[in-house]
């Protein structure tokens, strides 16, 4: 799960950076945002996870759906106050930078193992 998290980091950056060269800096603070709102959700996840599985009896379905609506409950709320509070927000590069991430997993099943 920490790769995944840190992959999505990693993405976030680079989705970033192409957004500064394309149009700008709040295209790139736009795409930082947008990936943002992906990962930090999952991170929240995945440490809630992780707490679950080390304590006897926590990990189950239930708990699994809870987390998970969670996540999608704060992506969307931090989707809402970013086009709510960014007043110079870039659309096209928010929606690119949370699809980079939301997406970057991909690199992961095409990677070899060894």
């Amino acid at each position: 799960m920490l790769r995944i998290v840190s992959l999505q980091m990693m993405a976030t950056a680079l989705a970033g950076l192409v957004a500064a060269l394309l149009g700008g800096w709040p295209a790139m603070i736009s795409a930082v945002l947008g990936g943002l709102c992906c990962v930090v959700p999952n991170a929240l996840f995945a440490l809630r996870l992780f707490a679950s599985v080390h304590r006897p009896g926590a990990a189950s379905p239930a708990t699994f759906f809870v987390g998970e609506f969670i996540k999608i409950a704060l992506t969307v709320g931090f989707l809402g106050a970013t086009a709510w509070l960014y007043h110079d927000l870039n659309w096209p590069a928010l929606i690119g930078g949370f699809i980079v991430a939301l997406k970057s997993y991909i690199i992961l099943l095409f990677r070899h193992q060894k």
